[in-house]
């Protein structure tokens, strides 16, 4: 979904995202001294885990599996006037072919393509093309078919505003 078909509320979400990550960004003491994007990578650098393992080949094929994406989890607070919820974000990372496998979120997420294109699907809907500066949007519990970076030459990265339970619950879910 392209940002002129967000309804106002995730355009709102989006909005407010992207708020705290570049007041975070103008607050920090190397303000001005280097990119986003590089602040980003730097201050969560110390915190990556797979989020997804890797795709498998297909059986008889050969060839070998795909890479797998990263995630590295930026922050996690409560949401004082939604009693039980928190809010995490976090940078994923895909590799050139990266893929990530059918999942689910069980809360809702708010993607921004920060660099390189992803290609993704929910079920029930279209296959999307992402590109840097788009959005995207999942309802809690939609399936998530499949996640990939189609490019075999370029990186992509992307960050996600997670709605998650209390006490930064889980992110992802088994299909």
């Amino acid at each position: 979904m392209n940002a002129p078909s967000l309804s106002r509320r995730h355009a709102g979400a989006v909005f407010a995202a992207l708020a705290v990550a570049a007041a975070g960004w103008a607050l920090a003491p190397h303000a001005g001294k280097q990119s986003a994007a590089q602040w980003i990578d730097d201050v969560c650098s110390a915190v990556s885990r797979p989020m997804f393992a890797s795709a498998p080949a297909p059986a008889g094929s050969g060839a070998a599996a795909r890479p797998s994406t990263s995630v590295k989890v930026l922050s996690c607070e409560s949401l004082p006037h939604v009693p039980g919820k928190s809010v995490t974000t976090a940078i994923v990372d895909f590799p050139p072919l990266a893929y990530s496998p059918a999942h689910r979120h069980p809360g809702s997420v708010t993607v921004l393509m920060l660099e390189g294109t992803v290609r993704s699907q929910l079920a029930g809907g279209p296959v999307g093309d992402y590109k840097t500066g788009q959005t995207f949007f999942e309802p809690p519990g939609t399936l998530h078919l499949f996640a990939e970076n189609p490019d075999p030459v370029r990186p992509a990265k992307l960050v996600s505003v997670f709605v998650t339970d209390e006490n930064c619950g889980p992110l992802v879910l088994p299909p």
